[in-house]
């Protein structure tokens, strides 16, 4: 009887044993609430699994071409490719199926994203890969989808909206193709031109940064980032790398707390304020502490003052070169202790981290509390994302997703609002002819894919209209003669030849179209004048792009000047010489559609610059909020006044503004005031025009900027007709740090101002005043 009774038992426990094992775990279980997967998941998963969520790998297929094209020096000293010493790509591949890894970037195809993710289900957990691509302007680095304006172009459009849009659609464009996580938006406000990452930013003012950086991650996130067609957004980079000591990516960021406060922490608490659920740490130290390591910003201040719920990812290989790099630490260890224990959540990329990290722990370094919240908020993006149901894409969908009509429609629309009519002597718009009038259409980025920015793969031709491309259809339609001429799109090595051979045929059109500017191709890294680590040290045409523009200008032939770059052109000569100028920053897949439309008048050009464009750089640091005393004194052979002030860009049209009024001349704590004024079109085409409010406190304990801006609005305006614009005016747009670094508004008059950009010129002013010190929120 007691045999009888001990088999049945063994045999309810094995049965038993059989079925829970055979039962999905609950973390598996899609029905379940999110916290109670989480918990789950981590009550089963050792500290070694841990970790390996915080690492990440490049791609197998970015492996593989690094391999081929880096030398052992060059892959330590480069930001764009990496490989893996003694280590391979089938190496990684057997990690993966190990569940050693738990993100990728770099995976630029469909077919790998899913391949890793099928790799990734072998593991014991079956925890999906987390991939993140640098999808800066549209999910360009993945070929045949839609690369929008890069962010300067979209930032000359002064609208927000823009920036959502092209979020969202990114988003769904990512998705489509495999990426969960995207490595914008780019929040550095721009203080030194030089940089040569100009082009991924909203331009330097931080007002703007911040609006149009939460308008992005808005869009890519759209909430809380939860369903199939939404990313996690990245805001980086952690901090102030838009004001390196000498214009170089990564160069030590040396500025006060008062400049970081007034200046470069506002976007981020911006987007804090949205929702981003992953913040970048910067390249560069920041008052000699390398920022991968700063836990006054990482835990301090975003993380337990302003709320930051997300995780922090380090920037390529960043963690390393607190040892090689800023000589911080003693070896790779140290530097890991450094940085996670100030925060940093996830390591780009590469190996040694983890066994370190785990090493950490074991030895009591490292806190094990410290691993878990770094893994807990990685593996809740999974679970949101919807990775653990939905790991692989369907590649019959993704033409249903994927440079689509809608997403097409705004990347021409951004394009033909981002750009930038700098000068017009009367000559644009271009008339249609009637007696077959010849164009000639020149220069090194006439025809080719420079147009589409740094971060972008090569794409298919047929996606892409060129700049002479564009010009030719729609010249065409106009009854113009359009001819193109390769004067070399190698802008470091234009040939003497070239310059003689484009001068000679300018002789014989009626107009000469020369398209100059910068290179940020990324594929053509040696031909490369701007872009990630590709600074300069002037801001002038490189190469002998101006001597190929004096060549023609002497043929008496008019010049249109159209310059295609990601960072601003100091030539002053053109200004002075030439009859018109127009600013297509990198203006996308249709930039060249954009274009044509600006010149033959069918869009009358809206887009105001982002940025100040000095004369030179001897005139650095140039920037609209400057202090008062900037200029107090002269250059002995430079004005001190820039080539195009910050907010600037001319219209086919005039337009006037009236004097703005204030619906009280005194604003009291806790109220709003209302400003309005008219906005009248006067010349003869229809348009639109970006209303700009600025603000300056007149007298202050500390010192303030002559003007900051506040407000901005897109006005669409028929000819002859206006229109009342009008602001909302509270105490948050004049608080400020007092001496005493105290945020709050004193008493006094500050002069509002509206206009058609930062130049005084342009400006209309009413005086407002506060009676009594008002105490903010910081």
């Amino acid at each position: 009887m007691n045999k009888l009774k001990s088999l049945c038992i063994i045999t309810v426990f094995v049965t038993f044993t059989i079925f829970s094992q055979s039962k999905s775990p609950l973390y598996l279980d899609a029905s379940q609430p999110v916290e109670l997967r989480l918990e789950d998941l981590m009550g089963r998963m050792t500290l070694e699994e841990k970790v390996y969520q915080m690492n990440q790998f490049v791609g197998l297929d970015h492996m593989r071409q690094a391999e081929k094209n880096l030398t052992e020096e060059e892959l330590h000293s480069n930001d764009a490719q990496g490989f893996y010493k003694g280590l391979f790509s089938d190496d990684v591949a057997q990690m993966t199926k190990e569940g050693k890894i738990g993100s990728f970037l770099h995976v630029l195809t469909t077919e790998e994203a899913n391949l890793l993710q099928q790799l990734a289900l072998q593991s014991r957990l079956k925890i999906p890969i987390l991939i993140g691509i640098d999808a800066i302007h549209g999910n360009a680095l993945v070929s045949g989808t839609t690369v929008y304006p890069s962010p300067i172009t979209l930032a000359s459009t002064w609208s927000d909206s823009f920036l959502y849009d092209v979020g969202k659609q990114s988003a769904k464009e990512m998705r489509a193709t495999g990426s969960h996580w995207v490595f914008t938006p780019n929040i550095d406000v721009l203080r030194d031109p030089r940089w040569g990452r100009v082009g991924e930013t909203f331009g330097e003012d931080p007002f703007m940064v911040g609006n149009m950086g939460a308008a992005m991650i808005n869009g890519f996130q759209q909430g809380d980032f939860s369903g199939p067609e939404k990313v996690i957004a990245c805001a980086k980079h952690m901090i102030a790398g838009g004001e390196p000591v000498n214009g170089l990516n990564a160069a030590p960021m040396d500025v006060s707390l008062r400049t970081l406060k007034e200046v470069h922490l506002k976007p981020y608490q911006k987007a804090i304020n949205a929702g981003v659920y992953s913040i970048m740490a910067a390249h560069n130290e920041l008052n000699g502490v390398p920022c991968h390591m700063n836990s006054w910003l990482m835990t301090d201040l975003f993380r337990n003052q302003w709320g930051f719920k997300g995780f922090y990812v380090s920037d390529w290989m960043d963690i390393e070169r607190i040892e090689t790099l800023h000589h911080v630490a003693n070896d790779l260890k140290e530097a890991s202790y450094l940085s996670v224990n100030a925060g940093m959540d996830m390591h780009m990329h590469g190996v040694n981290f983890p066994e370190a990290v785990v090493q950490l722990v074991s030895e009591g370094t490292l806190s094990i509390e410290r691993i878990n919240d770094a893994c807990a908020k990685i593996l809740m993006a999974k679970f949101k994302l919807g990775l653990f149901e939905n790991r692989t894409v369907k590649f019959e969908a993704i033409k249903n997703h994927v440079f689509i009509d809608t997403h097409k429609k705004t990347a021409l629309e951004s394009a033909q609002k981002g750009i930038v009519l700098l000068k017009n002597n009367g000559i644009l718009p271009l008339a249609k002819s009637i007696t077959k009038k010849r164009i000639l259409v020149t220069g090194p980025n006439a025809n080719n894919q420079t147009i589409l920015g740094d971060w972008h793969a090569e794409q298919p031709d047929e996606n892409v209209i060129t700049i002479f491309e564009g010009i030719q259809d729609l010249g065409t339609q106009k009854g113009y003669e359009v001819s193109f001429f390769d004067s070399g799109d190698n802008i470091r090595k234009i040939k003497n030849s070239k310059i003689k051979a484009a001068a000679d045929l300018a002789k014989n059109v009626d107009y000469a179209i020369v398209v100059v500017g910068d290179n940020s191709m990324r594929y053509k890294w040696k031909d490369k004048t701007a872009g990630e680590n590709m600074a300069r040290s002037a801001l002038d045409l490189p190469g002998k792009q101006l001597e190929l523009v004096k060549a023609i200008e002497n043929t008496g032939t008019p010049v249109i000047i159209i310059l295609v770059n990601g960072r601003p052109i100091s030539e002053p000569w053109l200004q002075d010489n030439v009859p018109a100028i127009i600013e297509s920053w990198e203006p996308g897949l249709f930039g060249g559609e954009a274009v044509a439309d600006i010149l033959f008048g069918d869009v009358n050009p809206s887009g105001k610059l982002p940025l100040t464009v000095a004369r030179s750089v001897g005139q650095l640091r140039m920037i609209y909020n400057h202090k008062p005393s900037a200029y107090f004194h002269k250059y002995a052979l430079e004005k001190k006044k820039p080539l195009y002030p910050f907010g600037f860009g001319l219209s086919y049209t005039n337009y006037k503004y009236s004097k703005p009024r204030l619906s009280s001349d005194e604003l009291m704590k806790g109220k709003t005031i209302s400003l309005s004024f008219e906005i009248e079109n006067t010349g003869t085409m229809d348009g639109e025009e970006v209303v700009q409010l600025y603000i300056r406190d007149k007298v202050s304990s500390a010192t303030r900027p002559v003007k900051e801006l506040k407000g901005y609005k897109r006005i669409f305006l028929i000819k002859g007709t206006s229109k009342t614009v009008s602001f909302e005016i509270d105490e948050s747009m004049l608080a400020f740090y007092d001496i005493n670094m105290n945020y709050c508004v004193e008493p006094g008059d500050f002069s509002i101002m509206v206009g058609s950009s930062s130049a005084d010129i342009d400006l209309k002013s009413v005086n407002l005043t506060v009676n009594n010190r008002i105490k903010i929120e910081d």
